[in-house]
């Protein structure tokens, strides 16, 4: 693991003139040239984000969506072919509640998408093009043999970023969303949603989630990128494909974002008519244990929270409010019953 932000800047200048030389072994194995400020040579084809599997995702809501005061009415970012036939890849906010998706590839043509899946537990979605895209898609790497310092590519739809993986550690958001393993890179880049993480192979190892400020971890403030996992993908790709979800079973949802200190959580807000507010959770009360029993932090308030039962158990919280610990029962539901319109398969 990297130590500290002073060993982060004495590697960047290294790294990134061996990531310029990885780019250029990439592109040149497709029989592609490195785009430049100044004309390219005769005979010599400039690279477009296409020749990476990439290619522009737009997407607009459904009037009422509930999502539109966190995610806003209209969402752009990147999808990733992953098969011949116009299945593409992506973050799943980019397409949660939408009215309609459409793709676009470096020629700029909008082609119509339909919503075909989003996973909760991963964060990823997947659309499929009613026109399969002419680009070739990409392969799957091995997420899980990827080193620190490793060096990557991160291709977005408007184009290409050298990083390198600066950890591997656990994330637990806000929104009742933990993954075990997530990668963390550096520097940071725009237009991280559903970016593709590339090594140097030219395989998909990630899809882009975040901007975070912590790629270091706490020990240091470095800005960088989250990227969901690819192997998390392969064993329910067939479930999303096939049905729209994931084989098992749903995990309870709340409704309420936190934000830990202390290793308490507190509540920071709550969806409206979630089962949280149905529950009398507010903001700035503050969740100290999961059926009697006290929280260690967020990642451990999720892991009681899901072990409480599927979508749709109680789950008892016990909640300060003021000066008082109150038990409160709340009646979890699955998270796509609360989105609109409802997913329908």
């Amino acid at each position: 693991m990297l130590r500290s932000l002073s060993e982060v800047r004495r590697l960047a200048l290294p790294i990134a003139a061996l990531l310029l030389l990885m780019f250029a072994c990439l592109v040149s194995s497709s029989g592609v040239a490195i785009a430049a400020d100044e004309p390219q040579a005769e005979g010599r084809e400039a690279m477009t984000v296409d020749k990476f599997s990439v290619v522009r995702v737009n997407a607009r809501a459904v009037p009422d969506a509930r999502s539109r005061s966190t995610l806003g009415p209209e969402r752009e970012g990147t999808g990733i072919v992953i098969d011949s036939s116009g299945l593409i890849l992506t973050i799943g906010y980019l397409i949660q509640e939408a009215q309609t998706v459409q793709i676009s590839a470096a020629d700029g043509r909008a082609v119509p998408a339909s919503v075909i899946a989003y996973d909760y537990s991963t964060g990823f979605g997947l659309i499929r093009a009613v026109k399969a895209p002419a680009i070739k898609p990409i392969s799957f790497g091995d997420s899980s043999a990827l080193a620190t310092r490793e060096p990557v590519l991160i291709v977005g739809f408007d184009g290409v970023a050298p990083a390198f993986v600066v950890s591997r550690r656990q994330f637990a958001g806000y929104w009742e969303y933990m993954l075990d393993e997530a990668i963390f890179t550096a520097p940071a880049t725009v237009n991280w949603q559903g970016a593709a993480l590339i090594n140097k192979e030219g395989k998909l190892l990630g899809v882009g989630s975040l901007a975070v400020g912590d790629a270091l971890g706490a020990r240091a403030q470095v800005p960088g990128n989250m990227f969901v996992p690819i192997d998390l993908l392969k064993p329910i790709l067939g479930d999303l494909i096939a049905q729209g979800k994931a084989s098992a079973n749903p995990r309870p949802w709340l409704g309420v974002s936190t934000q830990e200190l202390q290793g308490k959580m507190i509540v920071t807000r709550v969806s409206p008519e979630s089962p949280a507010e149905h529950a009398g959770l507010v903001v700035g009360d503050i969740i100290v244990g999961v059926r009697g029993e006290q929280l260690q932090g967020q990642a451990d308030f999720y892991r009681k929270l899901w072990a409480s039962g599927d979508a749709g158990a109680e789950v008892i919280l016990d909640v300060l409010k003021g000066a008082e610990i109150k038990k409160l029962g709340v009646k979890s539901i699955d998270r796509h019953q609360y989105l609109r319109p409802k997913a329908i398969y």
